[in-house]
């Protein structure tokens, strides 16, 4: 019995990879319910009104419980990859420590999403369900990347410089996130139409020149790495998460400006939401890659010796 709930390396990066695409996916069906002023059509957590546990017939309260019930369902995956964690063999502490870091997270999303409804969307609530769900991905993507045993032994070396330029790249995109949740909580899509929920009462037109500034300096080191990786030998995986970097702001910035000029359209700042949660998610990755001094292995030949170890080995080109 044992051997056959065995989870072998391949199968367990698969679910990693799914859970990750599935929390992702989650904040963009977050964001469409404030877009579609369904924050508080289940105005009480964890039943959707003082009498029920499911949704009443109407569309803003069935917009909010079916987000609701897809976001348990992405929490049985994250589950599932915690527990894969513990049957993958051979078992490594690392990915077992990520895997359940992902837990500990969703139930921590759930409370302030709960939270947030009680408190009626207020924006630093709101903020904060957000900004956890950008951590969540960020321990996913890292879970994902270790869990990968396909890297070569000998892997082409990352100079310094580009390896400080993408932990630049990492702080700065973390810096437009925050100043655009400030944004969001200032501007006037505020998560329900019918009752009136409290703004951060700060100036928005300065509020999202800041951010928009933020987000033109993210560009200008975009355009810098792109710069690096073409002039520096630091193989073909950091080249091609470098350009998906680049495709994804230009697709921002332009989603940015437009959303800005037509007065902010809730299926534009949907979009906007995407972009950035992709944006996020491109810019780890690429850092990933780039500081990627060892190989996870879980049997490599080296030296025509068979190598086998649970966590990672460090192989130097010899």
């Amino acid at each position: 019995m044992t051997q056959r709930l065995n989870v072998t390396p391949a199968a367990f990066r698969r679910l990693a990879a799914i859970a990750t695409v599935l929390l992702a996916a989650i904040v963009v069906s977050g964001a469409a319910v404030r877009l579609t002023s369904s924050g508080l059509g289940c105005p009480t957590w964890p039943r959707c009104t003082d009498t029920s546990l499911v949704a009443p017939p109407s569309y803003h309260a069935l917009v909010e419980f079916i987000n609701r019930v897809v976001s348990a369902a992405v929490g049985v995956v994250v589950a599932l990859v915690a527990v894969a964690a513990l049957l993958r063999r051979p078992r490594r502490r690392d990915l077992t420590l990520l895997a359940w870091s992902l837990v500990a997270g969703f139930v921590g999303q759930a409370v302030i999403g709960g939270l947030s409804v009680v408190y009626g969307l207020a924006p630093g609530w709101v903020m904060a369900h957000f900004l956890l769900s950008m951590l969540l991905l960020w321990a996913a993507l890292v879970l994902v990347h270790r869990a990968d045993d396909t890297w070569p032994v000998v892997a082409t070396p990352v100079r310094r410089e580009l390896r400080a330029l993408t932990t630049l790249l990492v702080a700065t995109a973390s810096a437009v996130l925050v100043l655009g949740t400030v944004t969001t909580g200032t501007g006037p899509h505020a998560g329900d139409s019918t009752r009136h929920v409290p703004r951060f009462g700060l100036p928005l037109e300065r509020v999202t020149q800041l951010h928009a500034d933020s987000a033109l300096l993210l560009t200008g080191l975009v355009i810098a790495t792109l710069f690096v990786v073409r002039l520096t030998e630091c193989g073909p995986v950091v080249r091609r998460r470098a350009n998906w970097v680049a495709a994804a702001v230009v697709a921002q910035v332009a989603i940015g400006y437009v959303q800005y000029f037509l007065d902010l359209p809730p299926s534009v700042v949907g979009m906007h939401v995407a972009g950035a949660t992709a944006l996020w998610c491109a810019t780890l990755w690429l850092a990933l890659a780039a500081r990627s001094r060892s190989v996870p292995v879980v049997a490599q030949v080296v030296d025509g010796h068979v190598v086998d170890q649970g966590d990672r080995l460090a192989v130097r080109q010899h």
